[in-house]
C-alpha cells in the first residue's frame, strides 16, 4: 500500500488516452526549441558575415579570426591583402576577416 499511487492505476496499468501522441509532441517541442535558439541565430550570423565580407572595399581596416588588425590593400577571389605595418604586407584567406573595425583604429 502505497499512498502516493492509487492501487487501481497502479494495477490496471492504465495509461492516458494521449499516451501514444505526448512522446511525439515532445520531440516536436524539442526540435522547435533548438530550431530558434540554436540554428536560426548561426544562419543570420553567417548570412551577416557573408554580407560584410562581400561588402568589404579596399582601406577599409579589418580584424582577423587570429587578431590581426590591418588595412585592405587588395581584394582577390578568396584572398585579401591585409597591410599590417608600412611596407608590411600579409595575404589571408576571405573569411578569416572577422570584422571592420572604425577607421583611424590602426593609428591609435
Amino acid at each position: 500500500m502505497n499512498g502516493l499511487i492509487p492501487e487501481a492505476y497502479a494495477q490496471a496499468g492504465a495509461a492516458s488516452p494521449g499516451g501514444q501522441l505526448a512522446p511525439l509532441l515532445m520531440m516536436v517541442l524539442f526540435i522547435v526549441i533548438f530550431y530558434f535558439l540554436l540554428i536560426r541565430p548561426q544562419q543570420k550570423k553567417a548570412k551577416e558575415h557573408q554580407a560584410m565580407l562581400s561588402a568589404l572595399s579596399v582601406g577599409d581596416e579589418v580584424v582577423t579570426v587570429g587578431g590581426i588588425l590591418g588595412k585592405v590593400s587588395a581584394i582577390g577571389e578568396g584572398v585579401v591583402t591585409l597591410e599590417v605595418a608600412k611596407d608590411v604586407q600579409i595575404k589571408v584567406q576571405k573569411f578569416q576577416v572577422s570584422s571592420l573595425v572604425p577607421k583611424g583604429t590602426l593609428k591609435g
